[in-house]
């Protein structure tokens, strides 16, 4: 018998990023890659690939800025937060250090020096 008369039922369409198991959406990232003219052709893979890193590189930051702000005894996560997450990370503060995050503040820190040479005063 062939398959003719048959009628096949049609499945549906499921997005490059659902096929992918991302949350990131690959047409979106396809589309802003051609858009740029970084190359006059951009592979299927290339899309998938560079919203895989995104979501990972997001998930990570995110993850570490609401372990800040969960230390800090807040449930909104602010840009100290993500500060604090980021320059307390050797490999994202490796890949983000000439980065200025607004309202972000800075690392605390005291410096030995200063310390000894108050504790220096204090005694006499």
């Amino acid at each position: 018998m062939s398959s003719r008369g048959k009628t096949r039922a049609k499945a549906s369409p499921k997005s490059r990023s659902s096929r992918a198991g991302l949350q990131f959406s690959v047409g979106r990232v396809h589309r802003l890659m051609r858009n740029a003219n970084y190359a006059d052709r951009i592979g299927a893979g290339a899309s998938v690939l560079l919203a895989a890193v995104l979501e990972y590189l997001s998930a990570e930051i995110l993850e570490l800025a609401g372990n800040a702000a969960k230390d800090n005894k807040k449930i909104i996560i602010m840009p100290r937060h993500l500060q604090l997450a980021i320059r307390n990370d050797e490999e994202l503060n490796k890949l983000l250090e000439g980065v200025t995050i607004a309202q972000g503040g800075v690392l605390p820190n005291i410096q030995a020096v200063l310390l000894h040479h108050s504790l220096y005063v204090c005694q006499v």
